[in-house]
């Protein structure tokens, strides 16, 4: 009866291997199928940690959320290649912002996040089951983004407690994942939270996922990775009506760096 499972169950993986060799439909399926599954079953797991070791909600559990999902990319074969994290080691806090390619932006996010730092997510994040449980329990910021005034009013709220606190928030400013291989247009929230609370912003540029990466087309197989942390540019001083040149500025600068890093003409 054993020895029967075993063959119908190595036989039933021989199938779905021949079948993602051929169909490139069906081996993005699969895998996309088994990156939810494991964010589910590891965000249950990390969950328990963090109540164990942290108590609750905190900033602390994204030690222990970055450790897991570092794990990722052994799964799915990518590699990163990562320069400028000592961009990081600003006195105080700050905003950190980048592109939105994607569902895989989890793992570069865990790759290089730096301690005590938060991000600024969708409210519909909170009701994804254990992924929306461990996200909360991390201390991720929640907005709506259906209404401006709510949304304004958290990032106020969020301006005082980064200085307070003494965190790094981390925003994506295209507001929207984009797998183009180009950034849509920037939002102007985080740069209104860094000239509010007079913090630098430091921009993050992730290289184009489009090679191995990009739903349209079906493909998802390894590849490589290219993270580059920029300078980070001071906001003491500003005002309010320095934001859209800031927007502006910043923009331009992580184009540059994206196109530069995904090998493509600027």
């Amino acid at each position: 009866m054993e020895l029967g499972w075993l063959l119908w169950g190595t036989a039933v993986l021989l199938l779905l291997h021949v079948l993602m060799e051929l169909s490139p439909a069906v081996n993005f399926a699969l895998r996309i199928s088994f990156y939810c599954v494991l964010c589910l079953v590891s965000s249950a797991l990390a969950a328990a940690a963090c109540l164990l070791v942290n108590g609750g909600r905190t900033v602390k559990n994204m030690r222990i959320i970055r450790a897991v999902v570092r794990t990722f990319k052994y799964f799915f074969g990518l590699r990163f290649e990562v320069k400028g994290l000592e961009n990081f080691k600003v006195e105080g806090p700050a905003v950190i912002v980048s592109n939105h390619q994607s569902i895989l932006d989890m793992m570069g996010l865990m790759e290089i996040l730096p301690d005590n730092c938060v991000q600024v997510g969708k409210k519909e994040l909170m009701y994804m089951g254990s992924v929306g449980l461990i996200i909360y329990l991390g201390g991720i910021i929640f907005i709506n983004r259906k209404s401006t005034s709510s949304a304004k009013m958290v990032m106020s709220e969020v301006a005082k407690t980064m200085v307070a606190d003494n965190v790094k928030v981390w925003v994506y400013p295209e507001g929207t994942r984009n797998c183009t291989g180009d950034l849509l247009p920037f939002k102007k929230g985080a740069f209104h939270l860094a000239v509010q609370a007079q913090v630098p912003v430091i921009p993050v540029v992730y290289s184009s996922f489009t090679t191995f990466y990009n739903p349209k087309t079906k493909l998802f197989t390894s590849g490589k990775i290219k993270v580059e942390v920029l300078p980070p540019i001071e906001t003491k001083g500003l005002t309010p009506d320095d934001v859209t040149e800031l927007t502006d500025r910043c923009f331009g600068i992580m184009r540059e760096t994206l196109f530069r890093l995904s090998g493509r003409p600027s």
